[in-house]
């Protein structure tokens, strides 16, 4: 692999004209496809295969006026009084004559006003889908709330009432600290505007990419924001790693478009690597059967697979643009002092492996004490009530709340289908009456009948909100009790039962996800470094990992400690593909840091230093890029944070919280001390598994052994 990438780094730098020209055409031609194609995504999350999802199929096909968007208006008097028909009147009128609006239902006929007739609820019906709603009907229909009612509180609910985007412009706090720390890592404005430059050109062709497909194929809200977040990210990691190796070849005297095809066979055989596991561990989410979810890796496995291309092939083509100014002043001045001080990381790396055995304890009892929390993790989909406390929906699902209870929050549906109209009727009657008799019901409305009497529909109020613990138990004993119904089938849906039925489905869908994740680990690390041991540890550090950062989100977004600082609203259940998305992400970025701070051990062992002193040196060598490529992407991640979407803000902080502990815990402290207390048994690897496995060459071992390939024409170029 080295020799090939070798060859490909070389002719990139020499060809660097055309080399930008390709990926300058590609950007406009992608970027131009975007604005002609693209599409909506979709706020949906769709689980085929489940009781809700087929029972949401059907009310879409029998009850086709309530296949699009909804909204909830709450109405309340002042205290101590109550609503009359003529005071809700012209807001029902109002609801109506918002553009896209088929039916606003009056709460007096609808028997949707409170028992003290203080509150009002009006049902609002859009004749699109939610990804449909144009930014005009959100705004007239939230714009109900701000008239003048005669002293009524009014306030807009559901899902149009939703701000769309979310995750705008957070990317610009990650870029701006990225050019800081590249600044000061490379103490060259040239090397660091051209290493952010390089990754931002790879983010807006995939980015553009993407968005010219979702005309034809569907994404979720989140799937872009999760693919500029970390296309970002590992796009500038990847361009700053391959930019220090070509630096370092450099100061050691190569000439230059040696450097870069040196540069692209080592650090860029490291970036294959790397990349290959991110775009592996992300899209072996489509293995989970949950297609938004496998919409979600594909779309940012996509982004990062560019980022690689990129980095390859973009980056040496622009550090033969920028010549000599890619190395720091004083070494291009000729200043390069002889009593530099020692690296950083060398003195960590001789601390670690002197107090190796404390250290190790130390952390794997911090980590484990962090990831308690995680005893108590809930998984849900979010609703109105983590929304920020300022926003439309989140005051009516409060207004709500305190008028009926927070169970009209989620409201459940059951849905009878029988063969003719008499067997339905008389289903509908026997679920009706078996539903007024379950623990949680609060109460179950009359039944809607579809046009041909062969699908009715029960609304069935719980007495507790859409994320409680006790309203999944429920909607089980819902399902237990309704299968007694005879001549009918009776199926339980609504957005409450729908996000149960996805929280189930990935909880049960984890621990094979994640011994799919670590095996892969262990297999792809026996790989490239020939090795046993090392796979395990470096398994065994991604689970501590996953743990702390589990038990640290699960401490800050569930439990509420210390929500405020991150802006949380209202702590609730984690999201309910957080968790395996997180290890898919923590798992590709996880084993970035290894192999660049292993790879470098193994080097050094192989050329004869003692195992101790070449972790030192694996240390020593690439702790400060580490570092600042942890930053980078810490930087970038914690940027989504502030957006107000519960969904965007929880995996901002989490794959944050995440890199924190991976680069700086596990494997710039805990990794190196195990690599200590092993010492040669580390490299250690049974003969026949030595002539079975491929060799990868990671290190770059051919390209020492072989020499310099000829110069093709002289090379010049500037100094400036």
């Amino acid at each position: 692999m080295a020799s090939l990438l070798y060859r490909l780094g070389r002719a990139c730098f020499r060809r660097r004209g055309r080399v930008v020209a390709v990926w300058l055409i590609l950007l406009a031609a992608l970027g131009g496809a975007a604005v002609a194609f693209k599409g909506p995504t979709s706020g949906e999350f769709r689980m085929p295969g489940t009781e809700s999802q087929r029972a949401m199929d059907a009310l879409k096909k029998e009850f086709p006026a309530a296949g699009g968007a909804t909204g909830t208006i709450v109405v309340a008097a002042p205290a101590n009084t109550k609503l009359t028909e003529a005071q809700v009147a012209p807001i029902v009128r109002q609801a109506k004559a918002v553009p896209g609006v088929v039916g606003a239902a009056d709460p007096f006929r609808a028997r949707s006003v409170s028992p003290d007739g203080r509150y009002a609820l009006i049902q609002v019906q859009f004749a699109g889908q939610i990804a449909d709603i144009t930014g005009a009907q959100r705004t007239a229909y939230k714009d109900i709330a701000h008239g003048a009612h005669g002293g009524l509180r009014v306030e807009t609910g559901g899902d149009v009432a939703k701000d769309g985007g979310g995750g705008e412009a957070t990317e610009g706090i990650g870029v701006v600290v990225a050019a800081v720390v590249l600044l000061i890592t490379f103490a060259s404005l040239v090397a660091a505007g051209m290493t952010l430059l390089n990754a931002l050109i790879g983010v807006a062709v995939g980015m553009a990419g993407l968005y010219s497909l979702t005309s034809v194929v569907e994404l979720n809200d989140a799937s872009p924001v999760l693919a500029l977040m970390l296309g970002l990210a590992v796009g500038i990691d990847y361009s700053l790693f391959i930019t220090s190796r070509y630096r370092q070849y450099r100061l050691d005297g190569m000439e230059p478009d040696e450097a870069a095809g040196r540069a692209i066979g080592t650090a860029g055989s490291a970036v294959v690597f790397a990349g290959a596991t991110v775009v592996i561990a992300l899209a072996g989410l489509s293995v989970v059967g949950i297609p938004f979810l496998a919409a979600m890796g594909l779309a940012a496995a996509a982004t990062v697979a560019v980022a690689v291309l990129v980095a390859l092939t973009l980056l040496p083509a622009v550090l033969a643009f920028a010549g000599a100014r890619v190395l720091p002043r004083r070494h291009r001045a000729g200043r390069v002092g002889v009593h530099e001080k020692e690296k950083l990381g060398y003195r960590w790396g001789r601390v670690v492996t002197r107090l190796r055995l404390p250290i190790l304890l130390v952390g794997v009892v911090a980590l484990g004490a962090l990831a308690l929390p995680v005893t108590h993790m809930r998984l849900a989909l979010p609703d109105a009530g983590t929304a920020a406390k300022d926003s439309a929906q989140r005051k009516a699902y409060d207004l709500t709340s305190e008028g009926f209870g927070k169970g009209y929050n989620g409201r459940l549906v059951a849905v009878v289908s029988g063969h003719d109209a008499t067997a339905t009727r008389a289903a509908a009657q026997q679920a009706a009456t078996l539903l007024n008799g379950v623990h949680g019901v609060r109460a179950v409305a009359p039944a809607q009948y579809n046009g041909a009497k062969t699908t009715a529909l029960l609304a069935v109020i719980p007495t507790t909100g859409p994320s409680d613990a006790a309203t999944e138990d429920t909607v089980h004993a819902i399902r237990d009790k309704v299968s007694a119904v005879r001549g009918a089938d009776v199926a339980l849906t609504g957005t409450t039962a729908v996000g149960i039925d996805i929280s189930e489905k990935l909880a049960h869908a984890l621990p094979i996800y994640l011994l799919l994740v670590v095996g892969l680990s262990v297999l792809l690390l026996m790989l490239v470094f020939r090795s046993i041991l090392v796979p395990i540890k470096a398994a065994v550090g991604f689970l501590l990992t996953v743990g702390a950062t589990f038990g640290i989100t699960t401490a800050v977004f569930q439990q509420g400690h210390l929500a405020g600082l991150v802006g949380v609203a209202t702590p609730g259940p984690l999201i309910s593909f957080l968790p395996i998305i997180l290890i898919g992400i923590l798992f590709g970025l996880a084993m970035d840091y290894e192999v660049f701070i292993v790879s470098k051990m193994r080097e050094d062992f192989v050329h004869g230093d003692k195992p101790r002193q070449a972790t030192i040196n694996g240390l020593g060598e690439n702790a400060r890029v580490v570092t600042a490529a942890a930053i980078i992407m810490i930087s970038v991640f914690a940027g989504f944070m502030i957006t107000p979407d519960p969904i965007i803000k929880s995996i901002g902080f989490a794959l944050a919280v995440g890199v924190f502990i991976d680069a700086f815990v596990v494997r710039m402290t805990l990794v190196p001390a195990v690599m200590a207390v092993l010492g040669r048994a580390a490299w250690w690897l049974p003969r026949w598994l030595d002539r079975v496995l491929p060799d990868l060459d990671i290190e770059g071992e051919k390209l020492r052994r072989e020499p310099a390939v000829p110069q093709e024409a002289p090379y010049t170029y500037s100094v400036r």
